[in-house]
């Protein structure tokens, strides 16, 4: 990480131009004409500000190269000739290393085996190789996925991994090979061959399909579950796909092997398949890693799109957007893209792309029919899919839209809403062994007064907070100007300042981010001092990318001095701009307390209770609200 110079690294991916102290370019996840991509080489950190992403030298490997940590860290090893030492394994570690690999090693030889078998033996030419052409695959795109054959014998290749040596106990692991009693066999015998990648592109496992007719042979079979393959974990065409779905921000899902690669055939390479099984956390969790985005792709055939939902439901849980796609009937991807060209199988997935909303209520309202009772399960199912929706506003736009579709009052929705927050929220604490946590806050019958509670946060005041701590941490400022008695007033550190200040009135910021990064602040600083490399560096991506945030601005003071224009930065202006910035999130919290206590005041009024103790803590609060407006200089008009 220190021998790293992020200009040099970015540099290789995006043309960079001096701007200031920073560099300058286009931003390379979006499509502008202006440059706000900055690279602060002093700093050690880059910020997009078209797309909002940030961090470090290494942060960038991960966004740009869909790189993990450890392959971004020995990407910079072997950029910078550093040899990395890795930590010496426990015999343990090194029996599960040797079995993965010794698992990757045989899946890479069985690839380039069954890729020899189609492409030169006279049986898989004429059996398989013709069978993909017949599918309308051609040369290139069949040696993209790297498809193959097992040729249809007991043991050819039972026979040829045997005779390199491989350990039976890893054939077995595999599938390629299976066991009877004592006697061995090719697991995917007379197949066509589809090698499954992980991220990195090693092939951790196979599809195999038969081209025979026989009912009693199953049409497609799957790798077993291995160290290396977990079927719920991976994503059939992810290797292949991921740049594009990053590029576009948008995931197609589709069911089979031959729906990707006909897809990826017609240049429309956003596309990925369970393959098959139903769709899992861990797989939504895969393509949250490149778009927020999902669409799904279902066949012309309605029949069991119903257990689809599930999948649906499960992407909202993921907090991701999901669309619906609906292909004519009696099409699958794979043979719609055979009778359209790119760009017509382009504008029908645009067009036809449906909110889940109205798909899913289109979807039911067909069952219900009209039927008063199955209506209302209706309603019910619909509710229970928004409250799995992790945010709020998006929660009562599509109470809003629900509510129209449904011809239903958006107060009875929120109601329903409300009522399957509380259980998902009991349910959730029951499974996590919590029985004592809040409830979360239940939506508003009116959509303005969700605006009006977004407007009433806190969140700019602890944004700015930070903002101080973070780029001024060392700098010092006076409280009070010199005099005679005191020629050299006592001079205070930023940081430390604004810690005491927060932390002695026992304040506790209320922005989830924010807060998390001001305890996280204040803990290394007690600890171990300031250091924002350890910040820059941290692992945890949330912290270092609101720190990088606040790090970085859009834009650069010019040199004004050298035209002989002085103008005061904020940096010679500390002390009124610490000061302000605390009273200011004071003042704020003030005027919370305030209107707090009058509705308590309100309330004692309508039940007869005390209002004495409420009426003196309003006055109290009014006077602290006037002294702070003081110090501020600002006049309050009543």
């Amino acid at each position: 990480m220190n021998a790293a110079r992020i200009d040099e690294v970015i540099g290789e991916f995006v043309n960079l131009k001096k701007s200031g102290s920073s560099l300058k370019g286009l931003s390379p996840w979006s499509d502008e004409k202006t440059p706000s991509f900055m690279v602060s080489p002093a700093k050690g950190i880059f910020k997009d500000f078209s797309t909002g992403k940030g961090g470090n030298v290494v942060t960038f490997l991960m966004e740009h190269e869909h790189f993990n940590y450890p392959e971004a860290l020995r990407w910079l090893a072997q950029r910078y000739n550093i040899e990395v030492e890795e930590e010496k394994p426990t015999p343990e570690m090194e029996e599960a290393r040797s079995e993965r690999e010794s698992l990757y090693v045989i899946n890479e030889f069985a690839s380039d085996w069954l890729v020899k078998q189609m492409w030169e033996a006279e049986e898989g030419k004429t059996i398989a190789l013709s069978y993909f052409k017949e599918r309308g695959f051609n040369e290139s795109i069949i040696k993209k996925f790297q498809l193959g054959y097992n040729p249809d014998d007991f043991q050819a290749f039972t026979n040829v991994a045997s005779d390199k040596g491989y350990k039976d106990q890893y054939l077995l692991s595999t599938g390629l090979v299976k066991q009877k009693n004592d006697r061995k066999y090719d697991g995917y015998k007379g197949r066509v061959m589809f090698p499954i990648q992980n991220l990195s592109g090693r092939i951790i496992g196979f599809g195999g399909r038969t081209l025979k007719a026989d009912k009693n042979i199953p049409k497609y079979i799957n790798s077993p579950e291995n160290p290396i393959y977990d079927k719920s974990s991976s994503l059939y065409g992810l290797y292949f796909a991921k740049s594009a779905i990053a590029k576009e921000d948008n995931c197609y899902l589709v069911e089979g092997y031959t729906d990707v690669i006909s897809f990826h055939q017609k240049q429309i390479e956003n596309t990925v398949a369970s393959s098959g099984t139903a769709l899992t956390k861990e797989q939504v969790k895969l393509v949250s890693r490149y778009t927020q985005n999902i669409t799904l792709v279902y066949d012309g055939d309605k029949a069991g799109l119903k257990a689809s939902l599930r999948g649906i439901d499960m992407i909202l849980e993921q907090g991701m957007h999901v669309k619906v796609i609906m292909l004519p009937d009696g099409h699958d991807p794979d043979s719609f893209s055979k009778e359209h060209d790119r760009i017509e199988i382009k504008e029908y997935l645009v067009d036809s792309a449906r909110d889940f909303i109205a798909f899913k209520a289109h979807l039911l309202m067909e069952e219900a029919k009209g039927d008063p009772i199955k209506t209302n399960d209706v309603i019910h199912a619909m509710v229970e899919s928004i409250a799995l929706i992790p945010d709020t506003i998006l929660r009562s736009i599509y109470i809003n839209e629900c509510s129209k579709l449904m011809h239903v009052s958006e107060k009875a929705l929120i109601s329903e809403l409300n009522k399957s927050l509380r259980k998902n929220h009991k349910q959730n604490n029951r499974f996590r062994g919590r029985d004592e946590l809040p409830e979360p806050p239940v939506i508003e019958n009116d959509f303005q007064e969700e605006q009006k509670f977004v407007e009433d946060t806190l969140e700019y005041q602890e944004r700015d907070l930070l903002r101080l701590m973070i780029n001024y941490p060392h700098s010092r400022f006076a409280l009070e100007l010199p005099t005679d008695e005191t020629p050299e007033p006592e001079q205070h550190n930023v940081l430390e300042f604004i810690l005491d200040e927060i932390e002695g009135d026992e304040i506790v910021f209320e922005t989830e981010k924010y807060r998390l990064l001001f305890q996280s602040i204040a803990e290394r600083y007690n600890d171990h001092g300031f250091d924002q490399n350890y910040f820059i560096q941290n692992t945890d991506e949330k912290l270092q990318s609101s720190f990088i945030d606040l790090m970085t601005f859009p834009y650069n003071l010019d040199d004004w001095e050298r035209k002989e224009i002085f103008v005061d930065s904020e940096e010679k202006k500390l002390k009124r701009a610490v000061m302000e910035a605390i009273y200011a999130y004071k003042s704020k919290r003030v005027e919370r307390m305030i209107k707090e206590t009058q509705q308590m005041l309100k309330d004692a009024m309508l039940i007869g209770g005390d209002m004495e103790v409420y009426l003196k803590k309003q006055l109290k609060l009014e006077e602290v609200k006037r002294e702070i407006n003081r110090v501020l200089g600002r006049t309050v008009l009543h």
